[in-house]
């Protein structure tokens, strides 16, 4: 999957020159936690969060009057609170690599630049979450299994053929081998939905036959 996929491509920004207080302004109005700075030639050249503005905005204790307070935050400028030269990533680079970079960082958001390195759109930590219930197809409901398997070639083979028997239907696979060193993998595999009593059957047919962990229909259900 790749990040052009699944940006945001209606990106506000801001210049360096703009006061803190449109900055905030045009955040509240359009509901979002950060901006990209850009250049005349739509370069990233920083980013502003609403935690900028707000580590730069007077405390609620200052013994500013209001026309102080006022004047003080009008001539603060973007350029004074921005982050100078942020990670950005690539609309062709990968969903993964944006989610690597966001957790590794604890970022919530990176500028999308495309070859010319001109911001083309931002993907942010509530993109990936999407991109998560889409790939795991939570929305779709159905039965979910769990199975701990061997690392190792053919290891699906067996629950494939179970699912085959059943008529059962394959909407997602996910694996994962986290820090095992076991040599053994995590399958989590979503069916659709398919009549309770067909739904049965295949869960005994699991439980018999293959290292089922748990599965999940409507509830959880641990061995």
């Amino acid at each position: 999957m790749l990040i052009r996929e699944w940006m945001t491509t209606n990106v506000a920004t801001v210049t360096v020159d703009i006061s803190m207080l449109k900055a905030s302004k045009l955040m509240k109005e359009r509901n979002i936690r950060r901006l990209p700075v850009v250049d005349a030639r739509n370069h990233v050249i920083g980013i502003v969060s609403d935690r900028d503005i707000k580590a730069a905005s007077p405390s609620k204790a200052t013994t500013l009057d209001a026309h102080e307070l006022y004047y003080l935050l009008s001539e603060l400028k973007i350029k004074d609170i921005m982050t100078p030269a942020p990670v950005t990533v690539r609309d062709s680079d990968t969903v993964e690599t944006a989610a690597l970079l966001l957790e590794e960082n604890t970022f919530g958001g990176l500028p999308v630049v495309n070859e010319r390195d001109e911001l083309v759109g931002i993907i942010t930590d509530h993109d990936i979450f999407k991109v998560l219930v889409e790939i795991s197809g939570a929305r779709s409901g159905g039965l979910q299994l769990a199975l701990r398997l061997p690392d190792e070639p053919g290891a699906l083979c067996p629950i494939f053929d179970t699912l085959f028997k059943h008529k059962a239907n394959i909407f997602t696979i996910l694996t994962s081998r986290g820090d095992s060193a076991d040599g053994m993998s995590n399958v989590y595999i979503r069916l659709h939905p398919m009549p309770r009593e067909e739904e049965k059957a295949l869960i005994e047919a699991v439980r018999g036959e293959l290292p089922l962990e748990y599965w999940v229909d409507d509830r959880l259900h641990e061995l």
